[in-house]
């Protein structure tokens, strides 16, 4: 028992693994101490600091309300983004509330003043978009002043007048000859009346728009830079003016003038609302009207009512003049108004000062960049890619009548946004440019969430951004349309329906076009008592006593006789 007993006896250490120990060799030279380092060795040493820290920048008060409002203002867009319409205009009253606040001895009120005229823009372009859900293919025309020039009456003026008018006449540089003649005097007194201020002022603002496109095209094509103020007689600067006579445009032309002039119209376009194409146009076709008449004022005459109305008077009379013309009673009223007008637009414009009309709040000149697409795509997908309202896109395109861009169509997109607007394109697949929209990743977004926002499905919005959701600020695709662009499935399955319907014998005896978005009505048989009814009724329909509009053509050829 004692063998197996433990001991507590130390064991040796066996070291026969280590190799075995040298000897240290004597050193050749004695191995002297380090110096004692002397006392106080950092006492003379200063730090060397170059400036001193600067304060962190405190905001003004101007600053800080700008800052709460803006806020304000992109919460009120992400609640909209969601669909909470309630949430979203809560935020932008209390962003507008936020800038009312400010107390008028503010520094830096004029600041202040113009954020909140820019917020208020801005909300009411949201709130626009918000009454167009489901309307996004209506266009809303407006009224062009032109139907008012026929009601127009211009007075002699008083001596006073005249001579400040003559005055100004003979000091004003114009390339558009300013005659001084009693009609021109008399619109000039109109215009500069209360009421007549009223509609120069108006004009002048919004011509601030689009002057320095409209002098530039113009100039380019060789024309007085004065025929600026026609423009504002057609249209008053409205790129979607459309007249009684169904003349549309900056410019005011018809289908068939604008065709011959290069303005083409298609089921999503019309290139007569399209600011600069239809300046270009309207350029050649006044200079091509005055290489006929040679005298601006028949060519301007020409312009209203048509180089063939302008033709006739003039073998009527005998006279080449438009204040002769207008004298013997040959011209339209309106045309007799017309250039006149015009004339006193032009004095009183290059005037402004003279008038009180030099401290204007102008519109800002339009800028934009413009990109081709080489794929049908939603308007809205851009807006949302450089940040915007679409109500903003649409009135930079005036000319696309549809909410989703054709093939080839370019695009005007704000000023320094085109990257903003590829890498939007870089997201979503040519193909889906016109179905699918975007959104912006915010913290705490996931697919999953997505897809209850979007009524998508997690798994589609996944695939379409590669499973990988991008970090905040990035942009990734919604495989979902745009509110008011999808059909019903209800809506849908009729018109598949009706598609698919052979047609009736019922149906072809009836001769009418059947509408397509209501199912055909069943054919009932008519007895002679509904018959009669029924031609009674017709003859008591009053017959349409509409007018042939009188349109710009584009014939330069003096009519038969």
């Amino acid at each position: 028992m004692s063998s197996c007993a433990l001991t507590n006896r130390p064991q040796p250490l066996k070291q026969f693994f280590l190799p075995p120990t040298r000897a240290m060799a004597a050193p050749s030279e004695p191995v002297l101490d380090p110096p004692a380092p002397p006392s106080a060795f950092y006492g003379n040493e200063v730090p060397a600091i170059e400036a001193p820290l600067a304060p962190l920048p405190r905001p003004t008060d101007a600053e800080f309300l700008i800052k709460k409002a803006d806020d304000n203002f992109s919460e009120g867009k992400k609640a909209l983004e969601a669909g909470n319409a309630a949430d979203a205009r809560l935020d932008f009253d209390h962003a507008v509330e936020a800038l009312l606040s400010a107390p008028e001895n503010l520094p830096e009120r004029a600041r202040v003043e113009r954020r909140l005229e820019e917020l208020i823009e801005a909300i009411y372009r949201y709130d626009a978009d918000q009454a167009a859900v489901g309307e996004s293919d209506k266009v809303v025309y407006d009224k062009s002043p032109k139907d008012d020039i026929v009601e127009l009456t211009f007075s002699a003026a008083d001596p006073g007048t005249r001579s400040k008018v003559l005055d100004l006449i003979q000091s004003t540089a114009s390339q558009l000859p300013l005659q001084q003649h009693d009609t021109v005097i008399g619109a000039v007194n109109y215009f500069t009346s209360e009421r007549g201020k009223r509609i120069i002022a108006a004009g002048l603002r919004r011509q601030a728009r689009y002057k320095p496109m409209i002098e530039r095209v113009l100039a380019e094509e060789g024309v007085p830079l004065e025929l600026l103020f026609l423009a504002q007689a057609e249209s008053g600067y409205l790129p979607r003016a459309k007249s009684n006579k169904l003349c549309v445009g900056l410019w005011q032309f018809m289908r068939s003038t604008g065709h011959d002039y290069g303005l083409m119209q298609t089921a999503s376009t019309d290139d007569r609302m399209d600011p600069e194409k239809s300046t270009r146009a309207a350029a050649r076709y006044l200079k091509d009207l005055y290489t006929h008449f040679g005298d601006w004022y028949l060519a301007m005459a020409a312009y209203d009512c048509g180089p063939a109305c302008v033709d006739h008077a003039v073998m009527r009379t005998g006279y080449a003049d438009f204040f002769e013309l207008r004298r013997l009673n040959a011209l339209p009223k309106e045309t007799a108004n017309y250039v006149p007008a015009i004339l006193a637009m032009t004095i009183v414009g290059k005037n402004a000062p003279a008038y009180g009309l030099d401290h204007l709040d102008l519109e800002s000149a339009v800028e934009t960049d413009s990109i081709e697409v080489e794929t049908p795509t939603h308007l809205a997908l851009i807006a949302d890619a450089v940040d915007r309202p679409l109500s903003e896109l649409k009135e930079l395109n005036p000319a696309l009548i549809k909410s989703v861009a054709p093939a080839g169509f370019k695009v005007n997109v704000p000023k320094g946004t085109l990257p903003a607007v590829e890498t939007a394109f870089a997201v979503v697949p040519p193909g889906k440019r016109d179905s699918w929209r975007l959104h912006r990743v915010s913290q705490g977004d996931s697919f999953a969430g997505l897809a209850k926002r979007y009524s998508a499905q997690t798994a589609s919005i996944s695939l379409a951004n590669h499973e990988e959701l991008p970090e905040a600020g990035s942009l990734v695709a919604i495989p979902v349309a745009y509110p008011g662009d999808r059909i019903a499935p209800v809506q849908a399955a009729a018109v598949k329906r009706r598609a698919a319907a052979p047609l009736t014998a019922s149906a072809l005896s009836a001769k009418k076009p059947v509408s397509k978005s209501a199912p055909r009505a069943a054919a009932t048989k008519v007895g002679p008592a509904a018959k009669q009814q029924q031609k009674k009724s017709a003859a008591a329909t009053p017959k349409s006593t509409s007018k042939t509009p009188v349109r710009h053509t584009a014939s330069l050829r003096t009519p038969n006789s």
